[in-house]
């Protein structure tokens, strides 16, 4: 009954458990129609259609819903106090400069995450501590922080998502007492002993290629080379999959059958025994296993004399999967490898119909992206159509050079000697050349689309209309896959363009702490803006660091479709307010920025904004600019003073039927002189002025506001902000008031001339 329809039981199992993770009961309506139309078509009898059913439900019940954490772990709190956790690692070990990270499992079945904080670089664990051993800790329980903006990582789900309870940390290497006698411990440390002497006997930069795609290591990899491999659509090079299983099987095969050291039955009994070793050794990601398993259950069965097709094959280890770790579906590696195997295997005949080895490329290439792009942009948001190009040239380099020099490097490892160094000079010689190209490719011809998150109908009828579209490459002339071509095109650049059929826009307070950054997106995306766009400072040498801009700022941007910013209103020339404006430049296109006639900006500062084509304008009080059809006044400031805070530029504009007030982080003094100067000044909203600082917020100011107050504000900041009594000003005055810290980002959401206010927060 099953033979040839294990796919129909892996999708029902797929249908329910995406229905608990994206909270979409619709899907198994859908998924319960498709049963319905291939049963009605004779595709399926009635008994499959039960099973299917069956399955569905079952998996249903049994994924946890994912925003939700264990019942009794909603109440975990900071806790200074040591505490004794006896269980087991579950994981491979993570090492970074400063931590080691860990999964771990109590005798109470109960699952840390384990964060060793090292005391010096130079910091390492005991071999003993590895994935299997049975352990005793000591440390503090710490909730995972969660987000406070939309579009950012929110990492206390990500735990939940692997059923973990909460962080577990430990400071002292005192406070690890392991015991280590699994066999998957021996196999660790022989991973470990194959870095240590890749690390003594090859050079740096063979060594962070070697790990990453022989050991399944890329910490060593240079951060700005792994953005630009994930930018291309590269990063499935990088994570050791079935193009590097291909590899190990080929040089196995080669080695032993060719050279004929072994038949060709004692060499797939040896595959049968090594691969799960090598999945090991090679950091036992998804991907690994999922390749590792194909390979191994094919052996077995042509042992068996039994032939089972690649879609059975693919559908049984991904139910297998599962059924080994339910929250395996939220890992990104598990539905990239298992998305890009199906889709080459549905489209095999397609593929096996080339007339070259170089078309039958293009068309996997082509395939893999596609079958890979609604998840990249749900993940990533961004996608680049030439990245198809790229692959074509990248992977044959990868497949039939770089991965298996690497592997051959390995082994003259144990044995340096001329050879090795010259096969090391020969390797870097041409990866050298390599990235360099890709690197060249990048800043020349990187036009990606910044799409934004998609929902879940959006992603399942992209599927649709690529299966109809490949399906017709198969079955039909030609002219009816051109014509699904184009609609497949044509909906993706809908995808695109969907902002700009929005009659909805925002203003967006974002959280990034002891800073200030609000987002105006305009109706049918006709402009956006930043008002100041901020960095807080890193302790003790206070200088700007990129982190507000990669975790907050940026994945904002990129969630929400922005590839253009308008113009960056500057309020002065403090890092908690333009902070991030470099990484903006060097990644979106900016058109201008405006700031104070009195902002203090040097030479190379100025060079480096304008050397990005963006143009730089500088007002005071009375100017109005115009934008689209916004319409920005200057209220301040008038004069020079002595403090960037007092020269802050400060703004009013109507924004969806509502007046705004931008202040910057002016004083008392100077809001008192624009009343004075403005004395019909009346206005809806107000940005608190210097994170509600005493400094600021005079009654007489704050009384010709009616409505809301905003304060961008960082938790448990060292300054005490917001001053109680600005609060009680604002609270008297009645004003609604919307904080940061308490309520994360903050937006103002309208169409037309009706909106609403909405805090992230409490909207989780």
């Amino acid at each position: 009954m099953l033979r040839e329809y294990w796919f129909v039981l892996a999708f029902s199992a797929l249908a329910g458990m995406i229905s608990v993770a994206q909270g979409h009961v619709y899907l198994l309506v859908l998924f319960l129609g498709w049963l319905l139309f291939i049963y009605y078509l004779k595709k399926v009898n009635f008994k499959l259609v039960i099973v299917a059913l069956i399955i569905c439900f079952a998996s249903y019940v049994y994924l946890p819903p994912p925003q939700a954490p264990p019942s009794n772990s909603l109440s975990i709190q900071s806790q200074s106090e040591k505490q004794i956790k006896t269980g087991k690692i579950t994981s491979p070990l993570i090492e970074k400069e400063r931590t080691v990270t860990f999964d771990f499992q109590t005798n109470d079945e109960k699952k840390w995450q384990v964060t060793y904080f090292k005391n010096d670089a130079n910091d390492y664990l005991p071999n003993f501590v590895q994935h299997g051993a049975s352990c005793r800790l000591s440390g503090e329980v710490s909730p995972a922080l969660s987000a406070t903006n939309p579009h950012q990582f929110d990492y206390q789900n990500y735990l939940w998502q692997q059923g973990i309870q909460a962080q577990f940390l430990i400071s002292h290497i005192e406070d690890i007492e392991c015991e280590n006698k699994s066999l998957r411990s021996s196999i660790y440390d022989f991973r470990q002993f194959l870095k240590e002497t890749t690390e003594n006997n090859l050079s740096e930069n063979t060594v962070q290629w070697l790990h990453a795609l022989v050991l399944g290591d890329d910490t060593l990899l240079d951060d700005s080379i792994v953005d630009v491999f994930r930018r291309w659509g590269l990063s499935h090079i990088l994570a050791i999959s079935g193009l590097h299983i291909g590899i190990v099987v080929g040089l196995i095969y080669f080695c032993f059958v060719r050279l004929n050291i072994l038949t060709k039955e004692k060499a797939k009994l040896f595959l049968c025994l090594f691969l799960p070793v090598y999945a090991l050794i090679a950091g036992g990601q998804p991907s690994v296993w999922r390749a590792s398993l194909m390979v191994m259950i094919a052996i077995l069965l042509s042992f068996l004399k039994r032939k089972i097709s690649y879609t059975d094959l693919i559908s049984i280890i991904f139910i297998l999967f599962i059924l080994f770790d339910k929250y395996i579906i939220y890992h990104i590696g598990f539905q990239l490898s298992f998305a890009v195997t199906f889709g080459i295997i549905l489209s095999q005949k397609w593929v096996g119909a080339s007339n070259t080895s170089l078309e039958s490329l293009l068309k996997i290439s082509f395939v893999s992206q596609m079958v890979i792009l609604p998840l990249q942009i749900h993940y990533f948001s961004i996608f680049d159509p030439s990245s198809i190009l790229l692959n074509l040239i990248v992977v044959p380099y990868f497949t039939l050079f770089a991965i298996p020099i690497l592997f051959l490097l390995l082994f003259l490892s144990f044995i340096p000697s001329g050879l090795t160094r010259m096969i090391e000079f020969v390797f870097h010689f041409f990866h050298e050349k390599l990235l360099t190209c890709i690197i060249w490719v990048d800043a020349h011809f990187h036009f990606p689309f910044i799409i934004g998150k998609l929902p879940l109908f959006f992603i399942v009828a992209y599927y649709i209309l690529f299966v109809v579209f490949m399906m017709a490459l198969e079955n039909k002339p030609e002219k009816y896959a051109f014509s699904y071509g184009v609609v497949l095109c044509l909906y993706i650049s809908f995808l695109a363009l969907r902002p700009y059929f929005s009659p909805y826009g925002t203003v967006t307070m974002l959280d990034i702490g002891q800073g200030d950054a609000f987002i105006i997106e305009m109706p049918y995306r006709k402009a956006v803006y930043f008002v100041d766009i901020g960095a807080e400072l890193s302790f003790p040498d206070n200088e700007k660091n990129d982190k507000e801009y990669l975790q907050i700022i940026r994945p904002y941007l990129y969630g929400q479709g922005i590839h253009k910013v308008d113009a960056v209103f500057l309020s002065h020339e403090h890092l908690d307010h333009y902070g991030s404006l470099p990484y903006l430049l060097n990644d979106l296109q900016v058109n201008e920025i405006v700031m104070s006639h009195f902002y203090e900006i040097d030479s190379d500062q100025l060079k480096s904004w304008t050397e990005h084509g963006t143009k730089v304008t500088k007002v005071m009080q009375g100017d109005v600019i115009h934008h689209q059809k916004t319409i920005f006044h200057v209220l301040s400031p008038r004069k020079k003073t002595d403090s960037a805070d007092d020269n802050s530029l400060v703004l009013l504009t109507n924004i969806g039927n509502k007046d705004w007030v931008f202040t910057g982080d002016i004083g008392k003094t100077t809001e008192r002189d624009i009343i004075n100067t403005f004395p019909q000044l009346k206005a809806d909203i107000l940005k608190v002025a210097h994170h509600g600082s005493d400094t600021s917020s005079d009654s007489q100011f704050v009384n010709r506001f009616e409505e809301t107050a905003f304060i961008s504000v960082g938790r448990d900041n060292m300054y005490n902000h917001p001053n109680d009594e600005v609060i009680d000003t604002l609270k008297d005055e009645g004003l609604e008031v919307y904080r940061t810290d308490e309520h994360g980002a903050v937006q103002y959401r309208f169409k037309g001339e009706k909106g609403f206010f909405k805090t992230f927060l409490s909207a989780k």
